[in-house]
């Protein structure tokens, strides 16, 4: 090796890994450099999870070698992972629910003698205290915010001394505010001279962070270059292999219908805390209403109310057929409103844990929806599979087969298996908790164009996002919560940013609640 030739924290040499069939990683090299961040791009099934899984010690390489500071190494398991101070933070969350987020940290951790939990809820704190983090020690992670859960996997890593970080979307739960911070964390880290690998689909948090982007396409590494030599269309035009167009449309329809009226709706969580606070809008048949919020502000539990999944102590959820049949949904289940003929969509938040079956096919869980019909699960399977064969072709999902376990896709992939099983369903409400969350920019605009579809066929749109950029230009309304209360609806055709940024911590705007 020449004087000129840089030692990486980190190298990949020849990376080859399959899945049967399919080649997620196709002889791939690459290195990570210390004091730098590497953004690592890709559209969703290129291989960028399953290529960091091999530093994490999740899979091993059928073919090739890593190296760490130029020395051959071996990672066969997490642990070995750990061993050589790498840490990744994985898109689905690996905690135990009846645990304490420092339960959940020390877990596995071999220490001499009895857990002295009060040590490690002091260095807990500390931890938090020196980087930003928010979260208390004590607290289950069944009672935890996403954006918590999150917070306590990245704490677990630093917990455990890793100087080489790999955080896969780690952004997708964070508000604007709470993904700066983490920019100024991983920051401090580079100018401490750690090696970090985000993966993103965020273009504009990659231009902002990162000192160079790799990009990845249909398993195969297309090349690196340095971010300030480059740009999002530049890059976005690597990931896909052609021009792609940024635009968001956002037609009129003009027949405008009410189809939910919600009053007043008050919910409290199993520890009697007050999550949503006499919350009151209409959402209408032929518009799409984003709802914003900082993290942990009701979101959640105002779509999870509304589908019949939370109990609702105060209020009313009124649904008014396209026939002008009017329903009151509060007290219903989930069945109970599907057999009252209210065709309602639901893309929950948690994906794996709410919304699909992780063990099962897509097959499996387009049949999630019709089983309860009075049939049988195992009589007709004609039409599930023809579903699942439309939306594996339609939004491009990459998976070996129909039968091959959701669990086992990428996180973009799961996502567009459950969005397309709830637009196939033809529902006149639609609603989606982060629907593209997780997805590359040029899946998300098929996304941001099924919704504007659906829209345009009358349905009652619920958009519950985390870009502003992205409410501010597909919806028509915004409605914004803060601490589980509405602050106000706004125009998303002519409000700002700002305005919104102001109301999602209550400090001024107008509201227009109409």
């Amino acid at each position: 090796m020449t004087a000129l030739e840089p030692v990486y924290a980190i190298e990949l040499k020849n990376i080859t890994k399959r899945f049967g069939s399919v080649v997620a990683n196709d002889n791939i090299s690459l290195g990570l450099k210390r004091g730098e961040i590497l953004s690592l791009l890709g559209e969703n099934g290129s291989g960028k999870t399953t290529l960091m899984n091999m530093l994490a010690g999740i899979y091993l390489p059928d073919e090739g070698q890593i190296l760490a500071d130029g020395a051959p190494i071996s990672i066969r398991s997490p642990k070995d992972a750990f061993d050589h101070r790498i840490g990744m933070i994985h898109q689905h969350y690996k905690l135990v629910d009846v645990f304490t987020a420092a339960q959940n940290i020390v877990l596995g951790l071999k220490d001499e003698g009895k857990l002295d939990i009060k040590k490690t809820n002091a260095r807990v704190r500390e931890i938090c205290q020196k980087y930003g983090f928010d979260i208390d020690p004590e607290k289950k992670v069944y009672d935890m915010s996403v954006s918590e859960k999150q917070t306590v996997e990245i704490v677990k890593v630093l917990y455990r001394g890793a100087d080489i970080l790999i955080l896969d979307e780690p952004t997708a739960v964070l508000t604007p505010q709470e993904t700066e911070k983490l920019f100024a964390i991983l920051r401090n880290m580079r100018d401490d001279n750690k090696a970090i690998v985000i993966i993103t689909h965020k273009l504009n948090e990659v231009m902002a962070l990162s000192d160079e982007v790799a990009v990845l396409r249909k398993g195969q590494y297309i090349g690196t270059v340095r971010t300030s030599r480059t740009n999002p269309q530049a890059l976005t035009d690597m990931m896909v292999g052609r021009a792609v167009t940024l635009n968001i449309d956002r037609p009129r329809y003009d027949d405008l219908q009410e189809r939910l009226v919600v009053k007043d709706l008050t919910c409290y969580d199993h520890e009697h805390v007050k999550k949503l606070d006499h919350v009151t809008f209409t959402a209408m048949g032929g518009e799409i209403l984003g709802v914003a919020g900082i993290a942990g502000s009701g979101q959640r539990q105002l779509l999870e109310a509304i589908a019949g999944l939370c109990p609702i102590h105060e209020g009313s959820v009124v649904y008014t057929s396209i026939e002008g049949e009017q329903h009151e949904l509060v007290g219903m289940s989930p069945t109970q409103i599907h057999k009252v003929g209210v065709s309602l969509g639901f893309v929950p938040e948690d994906r794996l844990g709410m919304g699909l079956v992780g063990s099962m096919g897509m097959t499996g869980n387009m049949m999630i929806r019709s089983w309860k019909e009075g049939k049988g699960p195992f009589v007709d399977r004609k039409t599930p599979q023809a579903l699942a064969k439309k939306i594996w072709e339609d939004l491009e999902v990459v998976t070996p087969s129909t039968e091959f376990p959701v669990r086992r896709m990428s996180g973009g992939n799961v996502q567009k298996v459950l969005v397309g099983r709830e637009i196939a369903s033809n529902p006149s409400v639609l609603m989606s908790a982060y629907p593209v969350r997780g997805l590359d920019i040029n899946t998300s605009y098929t996304i941001y164009n099924l919704m504007t579809q659906q829209k345009m066929k009358g349905v009652a749109v619920i958009f519950v996002g985390e870009d502003l950029d992205v409410l501010l230009e597909l919806c028509d309304r915004i409605l914004v919560l803060c601490g589980g209360k509405l602050s106000g609806i706004v125009d998303a055709r002519t409000t700002t940013k700002e305005e919104i940024g102001l109301l999602m911590t209550r400090v001024g705007g107008k509201e227009d609640a109409t």
